[in-house]
């Protein structure tokens, strides 16, 4: 990511702490954020989760869902359908803590480059498989977000 995107990217400022860790620290603070995941709110969603909100993709079966809050923000919910999916879990904990409540401009840029960010967070050593994922990941939300301003009071889950 560069210096111009970072800065102002609340996702970068939650992650920072990460990228100057090595890899065996890393490994274990995404770990530990994974532990921390809680999937969607059955008030929110269901399964079986509407595929309009699947992730492309995603080798997690990762599923997005926004929810309007009434302050013209929006509110991430994550499913992670692959108990493996790991990584998934980690960045929809880092994603709903940077962008749920944020302003909606911002949710939309999110951060930049989204396979900038997925490298930035995870390092390296992802195949390009979950690199793809992941990004994909960062891509729904700021998608959501980009339906909110476009439709207002329309359904921000819906796929452009």
């Amino acid at each position: 990511m560069s210096a111009e995107a970072t800065a102002s990217s609340r996702l970068f400022r939650l992650v920072e702490p990460l990228v100057s860790l090595d890899r065996a620290g890393r490994i274990e603070a995404l770990l530990d954020l994974a532990g921390r995941f809680r999937e969607v709110d059955p008030a929110v969603a269901r399964r079986p989760f509407p595929e309009a909100n699947r992730v492309p993709a995603c080798e997690s079966q990762a599923f997005v869902f926004a929810e309007p809050q009434g302050d013209d923000t929006l509110r991430f919910h994550f499913a992670v359908e692959n108990p493996q999916g790991l990584s998934a879990k980690a960045l929809a904990v880092l994603l709903d803590r940077a962008f749920s409540g944020a302003p909606l401009a911002e949710v939309a840029e999110g951060a930049g480059d989204p396979a900038a960010a997925v490298e930035a967070i995870f390092g390296r050593e992802l195949s390009l498989g979950k690199q793809l994922g992941l990004a994909g990941l960062l891509l729904a939300v700021q998608r959501a977000a980009r339906a909110r301003i476009a439709h207002g009071d329309d359904d921000p889950n819906r796929k452009p």
